[in-house]
């Protein structure tokens, strides 16, 4: 057996084994003089560990002219520090029986990795090296940048992720949250070495850095290594930072016509970001509407009415100004009767309560993704890291889980009229090729 075929093998049983910590497990706090915290959490389930780096620095502090710059930079991360080539990297991760990689979202930026737990000191070294010392070598800004051009033009062609992003722009007008965190064509094209290490001194700074680690090792002797390797992070130049705001939504239609097989139509609303104390009910809010086949989007349009390819409701975690989303794929000709459809499914979740059998099946199935979700060690350390980023604490989740077992009937009532009020709509309908 090649080695490579090893190196995926232990991988896959990595990602299956890594469950999550027993219910006592708690996780060790440590911020450095630096500004830089350090998070550790013993999981002895399986013998594994995952570390996760969250940088406060994503699409949320961009502009129209650097629009991409670090999901470009998390990419290139990875691709050489000042010791190591691309190849290194890839190499070293594979020999501790893991992986490493990197991505920009909205309102952070992870570089993560997973391996045997006997080799999580190079794991936190090979990780600290790709965070602190990146080369940033020009042929691979190149190639990625290749690579995010032709990621950026799939989404351009595909109906859902061009319905998607263009509401996006039209719920956060003139808000950073508008634009999508893979970037606009023009702006990346543009991005060089110059640009990429500007941004990079900028927000890759200890006070911006969130170290979490999960798996089955010692909690304590982890944090005093990821304190050690990380010691050199540069302190941050800046005091604070100001809000966003609120930002101005669309509250009209737009029709995009596109070459399709499907309708796309989608409700946006503005809603309240994780830290608000509405979350709990709007999440509950959001699973009673159109999450899973109990949701009444999907029970009442796809079952009963057969007006639905697909159908739900989006309500992500948001550190700012948040949104809930409602969409369709649906027939072309069927488009009018699924758009009246859907309206008429919030107007009714706002003039009358959810029966009780409803408030239970929706509290019960976002608890249950909820634990799904947090069962292996990676996402234990994304949790924990994003969490602290987004300013609730690490141990958000215990307080997330009783807030949404303490939400009311009433209080879904109250958040559906608070929020699903006058809709911004973007339908797609297809026209011929």
């Amino acid at each position: 057996m090649t080695r490579v075929a090893l190196a995926m093998i232990v991988a896959g049983a990595l990602d299956a084994a890594s469950i999550a910590a027993p219910a006592e497990a708690t996780w060790i706090r440590q911020r450095l003089d630096s500004g830089l915290v350090v998070l550790a959490q013993e999981n002895p389930a399986a013998p594994a560990v995952a570390v996760s780096v969250l940088v406060r620095v994503g699409s949320r502090w961009e502009s129209d002219d650097n629009a991409g710059i670090t999901n470009l930079l998390q990419q290139v991360l990875v691709k050489g520090t000042t010791s190591r080539s691309a190849f290194d990297i890839a190499e070293a991760a594979e020999a501790m029986g893991g992986s490493l990689s990197a991505s920009g979202d909205t309102d952070y930026a992870e570089i993560k990795g997973a391996a045997l737990a006997r080799h999580w000191k190079a794991l936190l070294a090979l990780i600290a090296d790709v965070t602190l010392r990146p080369a940033l070598p020009p042929a691979e800004i190149d190639n990625e940048r290749r690579v995010i051009a032709s990621g950026i033009k799939n989404r351009l062609d595909q109906p859902f992720p061009l319905t998607y992003d263009t509401m996006m722009g039209r719920l956060f007008r003139g808000h950073p949250y508008g634009a999508p965190s893979l970037g606009r064509a023009a702006a990346v094209e543009a991005l060089d070495r110059q640009a990429l290490a500007g941004h990079y001194d900028r927000y890759y700074r200890a006070g911006r850095i969130i170290v979490a680690v999960s798996g089955q090792v010692p909690a304590r002797e982890v944090a005093d290594e990821v304190s050690r390797l990380f010691a050199s992070a540069p302190r941050d130049r800046e005091t604070g930072e100001a809000p966003l705001g609120v930002p101005s939504a669309a509250l009209d239609r737009l029709v995009i016509n596109r070459p399709a097989a499907q309708a796309q139509i989608m409700l946006g609303f503005l809603a309240p970001p994780i830290g608000h104390p509405d979350y709990a009910a709007v999440k509950v809010l959001q699973m009673a509407l159109g999450d899973g086949m109990a949701g009444r989007l999907f029970s009442e349009l796809r079952d009963k009415q057969g007006l639905a390819y697909s159908t739900g409701a989006l309500y992500p975690a948001r550190v700012e100004p948040g949104f809930f989303l409602a969409f369709i794929g649906t027939a072309p000709a069927s488009a009018g009767k699924a758009e009246e459809g859907m309206r008429a499914q919030v107007e009714r979740i706002r003039s009358e309560r959810v029966s009780e059998g409803e408030l239970e099946r929706a509290k019960a199935y976002l608890l249950g993704q909820f634990a799904l979700d947090r069962r292996t060690n990676a996402r234990l350390a994304w949790y924990a890291a994003f969490y602290e980023a987004a300013g609730v604490g690490h141990d958000f989740a215990d307080r997330y889980v009783r807030a949404i077992e303490a939400v009311s009937a009433d209080d879904v009532l109250r958040v559906a009229r608070a929020y699903l009020t006058s809709p911004t709509v973007v339908r797609l309908e297809p026209v011929p090729r």
